[in-house]
């Protein structure tokens, strides 16, 4: 079994457990948020989504003991276009709370990270804050995929599909993903790569409609150049920022000049 299923075989059980207990949905206060796409879109550096991320089944703990306010506040202070925040639980050690607590710290766009099979997750993550979700196309069949696109969409909140080749790249198009993140990582082996960026790049129909974020395996100004001259327009990044002494200069640091997306 690869980590992806063994991902989704306690997210299915995860989704059972949400459904008997929908009614204990708490909802925080609706905050306006800029709009993540315009975000990425308009602006002339590679823009850094912030991720807050307390371990992963690869490496282990990372940074369990954050505090997920504190570390958001740097996040924002230090210009990052969006903050994602871990809430897988058995994995990843994050949490909803942990959603929460950023929704009441930030003004930006808060992306909700997981593993999404089902509405219930979509609510749980609006109801804790998020403003932006993510449907991952190896998670998922063509139906599920649609159906929680236009799910999410309905409720107003932004989608990121994360596609792993050309092919997924093509059912996130079609679906009419107008973000898309290239996940540099394998999620069945979590080996990382960064030509999967360039290999997704070299068919993306670049343009006013479309953003591409390079994701997984960021870490120096170098990373982020390479993304950028391939067409990026925004990188997200955890284990670096989570590891690193200076988590603001670390985020300025990735943010170079946009070499200028091909059409």
């Amino acid at each position: 079994m690869t980590i992806l299923e063994r991902i989704l075989l306690s997210k299915r059980l995860e989704v059972k457990q949400m459904l008997m207990n929908v009614e204990n949905v708490s909802r925080e206060t609706f905050v306006e948020r800029p709009t993540l796409f315009a975000a990425l879109k308009n602006a002339e550096q590679l823009q850094v989504i912030s991720e807050i991320k307390r371990a992963s089944p690869s490496k282990g703990e990372i940074a369990f003991g954050v505090d997920p306010s504190v570390q958001a506040q740097i996040y924002e202070k230090s210009g990052a276009a969006c903050i994602s925040v871990l809430t897988d639980a058995p994995f990843f050690k994050g949490s909803f709370a942990d959603l929460s607590a950023v929704a009441k710290t930030v003004q930006i766009p808060i992306l909700c990270k997981d593993f999404i099979i089902h509405e219930v997750q979509i609510d749980r993550a609006k109801a804790a804050g998020a403003s932006v979700i993510l449907l991952i196309v190896a998670a998922l069949n063509a139906e599920s995929l649609l159906r929680l696109y236009r799910y999410a969409m309905r409720l107003g909140l932004e989608v990121i599909v994360e596609v792993h080749d050309r092919n997924e790249m093509e059912q996130a198009i079609t679906v009419g993903a107008r973000i898309v993140g290239v996940n540099n990582r394998d999620l069945r082996t979590f080996e990382v790569d960064l030509r999967r960026t360039e290999e997704i790049a070299s068919r993306f129909p670049f343009g006013d409609q479309h953003v591409l974020i390079s994701e997984s395996g960021i870490w120096h100004p170098d990373d982020a150049r390479r993304v950028a001259a391939y067409g990026a327009e925004a990188v997200l990044v955890g284990e670096s920022l989570m590891r690193s002494g200076d988590a603001g200069e670390a985020i300025r640091s990735l943010q170079v000049r946009k070499v200028g997306a091909r059409v």
